[in-house]
């Protein structure tokens, strides 16, 4: 169950309507969160906030499978997938390793890290 709990979080923030307005992606990041980059480059969350409305056409669209769930415990969880960037012919490419840990804050889960 937790593990499509977070699968659901997790792709909603690869949905371009959520991903690019920092008012819907805003209540999902932690206070705290984290991301580093494919380039080595971290991102703070007012970073990551700032960016959202105006890396809209800038935005690939993307593909997640292979969900796997590790609960570290009964606040925290780390979520691994794999991802692609879909293109416009509808081909996959850049396969990537991903990984996000969720934490359970005042009655919802937030991404602390991805």
């Amino acid at each position: 169950m937790l593990l499509e709990t977070l699968k659901e979080l997790e792709v909603s923030l690869h949905d371009l309507e959520i991903r690019c307005s920092a008012e819907r992606t805003g209540p999902l990041l932690h206070v705290s969160f984290r991301e580093t980059g494919r380039s080595g480059a971290v991102y703070t969350r007012e970073e990551t906030l700032a960016h959202a409305s105006s890396a809209r056409q800038q935005q690939p669209a993307i593909w997640a499978q292979d969900f796997e769930l590790e609960v570290l415990s009964e606040d925290l969880a780390l979520l691994i997938y794999r991802s692609a960037q879909i293109t416009s012919s509808g081909e996959l490419q850049r396969h990537t390793n991903r990984s996000s840990l969720w934490q359970w804050v005042e009655g919802s889960w937030k991404m602390r890290f991805h």
